[in-house]
């Protein structure tokens, strides 16, 4: 053992996966094919030498037996599992004439390259994109993730950017509102529990159920989902009321704050109280902890926008920084995600010369809908006959699973997966191609969570057969008939040089050198003392929520979603939500588990067994009124389906709260159906995006506990 612990190298890379922090890593190699024990980088002071343990335990997915490590041809009926393996040569010719056959039949838009961000590296996620450009294939718009934050975000601030994360550590006071940092981006703890070690700062945590990261908070916060917005405006009524309201900075950086006060005056703690949850005097206390320290830093999340009236939550959260004014301190302020600081050029990686702008889009989260044929969700065009799908698992995390499943079962769909294990999607899939793990090729990733460029070249070779993203969008290009368009026959690195350039980023070579590139804005643009990102400099407390430009807004052949002429003139609580009623009495979010990232690591045997099996979180007072034992059996449905999981007996959510945190596959479930069964796909206002974390449910017992007895109490909640 000592001479092979002799031998390990280390070698430097970025973890490819969808959380914010996209940390810096130090990977112990162990031979050209083998790594052990990952490490966060001690030298990147974002990352400070911490990951979360699901990626330091990466080498069970690198090594795992059941890897996919050669293509598949389905060999019977779709979803029956029968296979027979081809060469790499046989497969993309295949996939190529079915991609040609579709387009001769229906025209290019009837093909639909398919993706998300199973890697957020930006020359095997995005190549795609020029494939698509390139033969005028159906347009992605994605729709996830981001679009109500950013979009709350942006209507306050003009620009998606914040102050310098790191700050975190300088602050007097750190809210990590709607995020369980701890389970999806743990460098936020990092940050701020060295605040509160060097500082005494206070860590406040606002969430809907008592999670990881609410066992480290001074003060906690547990409200029903939705409700985020009533609460920022009780809030800010404090602040108002109590002094604590900052009129000089209002005054200078704020576009209308009289307007906002006489606004808030009806938005009183007992108000607020009425629709979260919250007692008044948590509210108060809350609101006189921010009002009273000027270096607050708001760490706000993706979690508690994904709702219905999500983006009014965000922009309603981040509008309390600005009544304080705490924008002005080092650490103060209000962050969200530093999109906009890094300008790098992604025109050739993704084909941009090539786009079509007359070519629909069809929204990623209403691939159920476009898969069975709804003339809406198809913009009036034809069918989706063929898809090629990279990074993502919709047939386990989008919404309306039901309609997915019936969609990829289509017998005239031809759909073709490039995976690294049998996902729920590639179990439908006519052609599975095997795909390369994050360190077995090159890429560069940026962090929405931080400031750097970090660069993740190739350490270790793949297992024989495994392909990259960039070979399977080249070969497929050649095979179509577009390999001389432009951006196609570069390399990784090629691809790299060019999305450096633009700003003079460096190259391949001295980014392998330097590890990573730190373009954190100077704090007087990161802290907009030179004025917010709207034309007239000010933040925006009557958001123009039909005009303001946004990052991944819908482009303009959808226009404006949902039920955008209901939202609010200033910051409020609106009931765009599914409100529980007495057929649905609960409300159900789908938080993330802790050592799974949506479907990614739900196969690795250390991820699995930590999280047990697929549990639903009862306060115990309802699963008494329903005599539901800790333990047993118990359905979950709505209008959309039903689906069986496990109660688990827990006080710490609200009455008529339920939380199922997951993803776990579909076939980890009674009956095959997962989670997002229960999941709505209607497009949420202004500029669309996915309600996760927003269902009215019912519950009922399948093994009945008659032991329990049957108070009167009623379960229906806001």
């Amino acid at each position: 053992m000592m001479n092979i612990a002799s031998e390990i190298r280390v070698g430097h890379s970025a973890c490819p996966h969808d959380c914010p922090s996209t940390c810096a890593l130090d990977v112990e190699i162990i031979d050209k094919r083998t790594i052990g024990r990952i490490h966060g980088a001690k030298g990147n002071d974002y990352t400070a030498g911490v990951i979360c343990a699901k990626v330091a335990r990466y080498a069970e997915r690198v090594h795992h037996p059941d890897r996919l490590l050669k293509p598949l041809i389905r060999a019977g009926a779709k979803g029956e599992g029968n296979w027979k393996e081809a060469s790499w040569e046989a497969a993309l010719d295949l996939v190529a004439e079915k991609f040609l056959e579709a387009e001769a039949r229906y025209g290019s838009e009837t093909v639909w390259p398919y993706y998300y961000a199973g890697t957020m590296g930006l020359v095997q996620r995005d190549s795609i994109n020029r494939l698509r450009h390139a033969k005028k294939y159906s347009g992605f718009f994605s729709t996830i993730c981001t679009n109500l934050a950013w979009t709350g975000y942006v209507m306050g601030t003009g620009r998606l950017a914040g102050p310098d994360p790191r700050e975190m550590a300088k602050s007097d006071c750190v809210v990590i509102w709607g995020t369980n940092a701890v389970a999806t981006q743990v460098n936020v703890m990092t940050h701020a529990i060295r605040a509160r070690k060097e500082r005494g700062a206070k860590i406040v945590v606002i969430d809907i159920y008592d999670n990881a990261t609410m066992k480290q908070a001074d003060m906690g916060l547990i409200l029903k989902p939705g409700t985020d917005g009533a609460l920022a405006c009780a809030v800010m009524h404090v602040l108002f009321r109590d002094g604590y309201a900052d009129w000089e900075y209002l005054e200078k950086y704020t576009d209308d704050p009289r307007g906002l006060e006489a606004h808030l005056r009806t938005r009183t703690p007992e108000w607020a109280s009425a629709i979260t949850g919250l007692s008044v005097q948590e509210i108060e206390d809350f609101a006189r902890l921010v009002g009273t320290t000027k270096r607050t830093f708001f760490r706000l999340g993706y979690g508690f926008a994904r709702q219905r009236n999500g983006a009014v939550n965000m922009h309603a959260a981040a509008s309390i920084a600005a009544v304080t004014g705490c924008w002005q301190y080092e650490g103060g302020g209000a962050f969200h995600n530093n999109g906009a600081i890094y300008r790098l050029d992604l025109s050739t990686v993704e084909g941009i010369k090539m786009k079509d702008p007359r070519v629909r889009h069809l929204d990623q989260s209403q691939i159920g809908r476009v898969l069975t044929g709804d003339s809406e969700a198809l913009h009036g065009g034809p069918p989706v006959t063929a898809l090629l799908i990279q990074n993502t698992n919709p047939a386990n995390v989008c919404p309306e699973q039901r309609l997915v499943k019936q969609g990829f079962l289509r017998d005239d769909l031809f759909t073709c997966v490039h995976e690294q294990f049998i996902t729920d999607t590639a179990k439908l899939a006519d052609v599975v191609l095997p795909a390369t793990m994050f360190l077995e090729h090159d890429d560069i990733y940026k962090g929405g969570g931080h400031q750097y460029i970090v660069l993740g070249p190739k350490l270790i070779d793949p297992p024989e057969g495994p392909r990259t993203n960039l070979y399977v969008i080249e070969e497929l290009a050649k095979r179509l008939g577009v390999a001389d368009q432009p951006g196609f026959g570069l390399t990784e690195r090629e691809h790299i040089d060019r999305i450096l350039g633009r700003h003079n980023y460096g190259t391949y070579e001295s980014l392998k050198e330097n590890r990573w590139v730190d373009v954190q804005p100077e704090f007087e643009t990161a802290h907009y003392i030179n004025g917010f990102g709207h034309p007239d400099g000010k933040f925006r407390f009557r958001p123009q929520w039909e005009s303001t430009a946004v990052p991944n807004t819908p482009p303009r052949s959808i226009g404006l979603q949902g039920p955008f002429k209901a939202l609010p003139e200033f910051p409020d609580h609106v009931d765009l939500i599914e409100v529980a009623d007495e057929e649905h009495p609960f409300r159900l979010a789908t938080s993330p588990a802790r050592t799974f990232l949506n479907s990614t690591f739900t196969e690795t045997p250390g991820s699995f067994k930590r999280e047990g099996r697929p549990e639903l979180m009862l306060h115990p007072e309802d699963a008494a009124r329903l005599r539901i034992a800790d333990g047993a059996r118990v359905e979950i449905g709505n209008t959309r389906g039903e689906v069986v999981l496990h109660a688990k007996l827990f006080d710490g959510v609200k009455r008529g709260v339920v939380i199922a945190e997951g993803i776990w596959p579909n076939s980890a479930h009674e009956r095959g159906e997962g989670i997002n069964v229960l999941t709505g796909a209607d497009a949420a206002a202004p500029c669309g995006g996915a309600a996760f974390h927003d269902n009215r449910v019912w519950v009922r017992a399948l093994d009945v506990a008659a032991e329990l007895e049957e108070p009167a109490i009623s379960l229906v909640s806001g």
